[in-house]
């Protein structure tokens, strides 16, 4: 949340963040995940950006007006409504302000509102760097290389799924394939965890306020946090269950299957059809969970390092920024890099 929560140290314009967009596109996007092609077909890119413009502006209008009840107002009674609907209207003016720059930046310039996220990402990895002397900075920052060499690989490694195209009869006809990459939805799953790991803190909550006695609700209450073993683990659920749902949306074997049928080409050795798509269900299955797995120790080890007393409290989701900086830093590699090869061609004429 820290990544895309916004100015939480400090109340300003942009306190709210780039949280309420990011979270209606991932909103509008599962939706759209979970209709056929035929029906997506008939909705327009414009209407799907007005639909997520206007979600972004009602879970904008929301967290505004939770974050009004936390200010303290120096004006008198009878202008504290007022005051504190010129605030909420200040917050959604700063949110649209952020997509307004990152629709900027992604005509205009690289990565898009990636971008924007990977500055806050910069700036958060600075301020809990500084302040610390090198012996308490030493096991994170060994900890944090580690995790960027591993996500290295996961982001740049793929499987190569074998594709019999029709339209192709020459030579290149057997170096035709699906790539699926190892980290099929990169770091995003590490991003909305803790809006997730909120939920079973937020159920429990609730629950110790209708049973206030229970010892099993007040041991949960105790131990449902980043600084328990209990928390890690249901936080760690929570990163595992993210990449496996992301990427079985984001990469649909369903929509793959149907593009095969309407194009005429296939999977080499593989039937058309049910086949198919339960051939790649399986491969999806198989790389999402090992994409699970290894997300998850590169986020838990350094939390369960900080139960032992090995990495400072404040330290202990260092390995995490570091990791989200990489992951977004490859996809803006790759960016740059289509680019510079479209720059690199000349008109004949």
């Amino acid at each position: 949340m820290q990544s895309i929560g916004g100015d939480i140290h400090r109340f300003s314009v942009f306190t709210i963040g780039m949280s309420p967009f990011m979270i209606s596109g991932i909103l509008v996007q599962i939706v759209m995940a979970c209709r056929d092609s035929d029906a997506r077909a008939r909705i327009s890119p414009g209407k799907v950006r007005r639909i997520t413009v206007g979600l972004t502006l009602v879970i904008t209008i929301l967290q505004a007006l939770i974050r009004v009840q936390q200010l303290v107002f120096t004006v008198d009674e009878n202008r504290i409504l007022m005051t504190q609907i010129v605030v909420v209207m200040e917050m959604v003016t700063g949110v649209m302000f952020i997509l307004w720059l990152s629709d900027r930046n992604a005509k205009y310039g690289i990565g898009g509102r990636t971008t924007l996220i990977l500055v806050n990402i910069l700036d958060g990895i600075m301020s809990t760097v500084i302040g610390h002397n090198l012996s308490s900075l030493a096991v994170p920052l060994a900890v944090s290389a580690v995790v960027m060499i591993v996500i290295l690989i996961m982001e740049n490694a793929e499987k190569r799924i074998p594709v019999q195209r029709i339209s192709i009869h020459n030579i290149y006809a057997d170096k035709n394939y699906m790539a699926v990459k190892l980290n099929p939805v990169g770091v995003m799953p590490v991003m909305f965890s803790t809006a997730l790991f909120m939920l079973p803190q937020l159920i429990v909550v609730l629950l110790e306020y209708f049973f206030p006695n229970h010892k099993g609700i007040q041991w949960w209450q105790e131990n449902l946090s980043l600084l328990k073993v209990p928390g890690i683990a249901v936080y760690i659920v929570c990163i595992c269950l993210l990449t496996i749902v992301f990427s079985m949306i984001m990469i649909s074997p369903k929509d793959i299957t149907e593009q095969f049928l309407k194009s005429g080409d296939s999977l080499v050795n593989i039937h058309a059809g049910r086949d198919t798509r339960r051939y790649l269900r399986g491969v999806m299955g198989r790389i999402s969970f090992c994409s699970a797995l290894v997300m998850s120790a590169c986020v838990g080890i350094p939390l369960l390092l900080q139960t032992g007393g090995n990495i400072d409290s404040e330290l202990m989701m260092l390995p995490s920024s570091m990791m989200m900086l990489t992951g977004l830093w490859c996809n803006i590699d790759r960016e740059i890099g289509a680019v510079r090869n479209y720059d690199s061609y000349r008109p004949i004429f």
